[in-house]
């Protein structure tokens, strides 16, 4: 079967006439740089005089970005995905958490997503932020290599104890599970983390993902040395590669702090990065009958990287639906790459976030100011929507 992600009647089959036209203001709106400032102002500002706008979020932005408040609320957008067989991620978006009970109250989140994984073909894995369950302060001095006082050393060991219970309930019920990448300055924690974990519960198969972000300096160098250590000590690798989601905060602290920038450049930079890193690991996974040491998610927006990958599963002979390779997309956003994906037959899922209003704002406008920097992103979305608007109207 053909793979055009221009053909919008695909792309959009899920979406009523009336979304689609909600899609095209929100879009329009996340397109200027100066409205998304002022809405997550005056947002932050409603909030604190405890002012009546949840209705007004919960039908526009949140919408467009997230299931629903809870796992409950999201199984509808689940099912719909489904019919179409895009599987559903679900990612319990909330943020800037502090204190223990905030802490094992997202544990508990993200066990449930892992338990609806199990029982619901739709949702084909689970995923988790380190930082939902560890301060990220520990986060950053256990980065720097710098020593825990009693009482951090003892918050420590409660936040690794989350982690640990997440990732064992994840392996006892053969649910793969991918651990988020995050900012530069904790990421080195994390990787450890998520290291430690593969070598604990791949032995078999790949049930632990770690995330590569592109659009940092040196990674393929990295994602080189791990996969070759995990192969010495016999453990399986597995691995989701992004381009980045933090772009705009690196770069300012780097600036704040006079160092260098972690981050590339430039796009094309951060693209050569990502499709030599994809390369890489497809180089390893190679044909059918090779024994399978690396298991891949490939996050990206990105259409070239996308054919690119297919391309690379063709000529090594894997059928559709059967190579060691998911598709990732954000709902909400490249329905023109998941759902032409999914309908020529790739293994296809949607990254959907859900929780609590309010909790979830500061995830909501980062995706909205991610939106605004990442050139062409809202003006493809915007194009695509147009099309499929004209298409429907013309055949009406």
């Amino acid at each position: 079967m053909s793979l055009d992600f221009r053909d919008t009647s695909i792309a959009f089959k899920s979406h009523s006439t009336r979304s689609l036209q909600r899609s095209k203001w929100l879009f329009l709106v996340i397109s200027n740089p100066f409205l998304v400032k002022i809405g997550k102002s005056l947002t932050v500002f409603a909030f604190k005089l405890k002012l009546p706008i949840n209705f007004l979020i919960l039908k526009t932005v949140f919408k467009q970005f997230c299931g629903g408040q809870t796992v409950e609320d999201s199984k509808e957008v689940i099912s719909e995905n489904w019919k179409f067989k895009v599987g559903s991620i679900l990612d319990y978006s909330v943020e800037g958490q502090t204190n223990e009970f905030e802490f094992n109250n997202t544990k508990e989140a993200i066990i449930e997503t892992i338990r609806t994984s199990k029982n619901n073909h739709g949702v084909p894995l689970a995923v988790f932020k380190v930082t939902g369950l560890i301060n990220i302060k520990l986060l950053e001095k256990k980065s720097a290599n710098l020593k825990f006082d009693k009482k951090e050393e003892n918050d420590w060991e409660k936040g690794i104890k989350r982690v640990n219970e997440i990732l064992s309930f994840a392996n006892s019920l053969d649910v793969p599970i991918m651990i988020d990448a995050e900012e530069s300055w904790i990421q080195k924690a994390i990787d450890e983390i998520a290291y430690n974990g593969m070598e604990l519960y791949n032995r078999k198969e790949v049930i632990i993902y770690n995330t590569i972000q592109c659009y940092k300096k040196n990674q393929l160098v990295g994602l080189k040395k791990n996969i070759k250590s995990a192969k010495e000590k016999g453990f399986m690798f597995g691995v989701k590669l992004v381009r980045g989601a933090y772009l705009e905060k690196e770069n300012s602290r780097s600036k704040e702090m006079d160092y260098e920038s972690p981050i590339h450049p430039s796009k094309f930079h951060t693209d050569k990065e990502f499709n030599d890193c994809m390369n890489y690991i497809l180089k390893i996974i190679d044909k059918p009958e090779t024994k399978k040491s690396v298991s891949l998610i490939l996050g990206t927006h990105n259409e070239e990287s996308t054919m690119l990958a297919i391309k690379t599963l063709k000529e090594n002979g894997w059928k559709h639906g059967e190579e060691p390779v998911l598709f990732a997309q954000l709902f909400g956003m490249s329905d023109n790459i998941s759902y032409n994906l999914s309908n020529a037959g790739y293994k296809t899922a949607k990254y959907l976030p859900f929780g609590p209003i309010r909790e979830v704002i500061p995830y909501l406008f980062r995706r909205a100011e991610e939106n605004t920097s990442v050139k062409g992103q809202t003006g493809r979305e915007l194009s695509l929507i147009k099309t499929e608007l004209k298409r429907r109207k013309s055949i009406r």
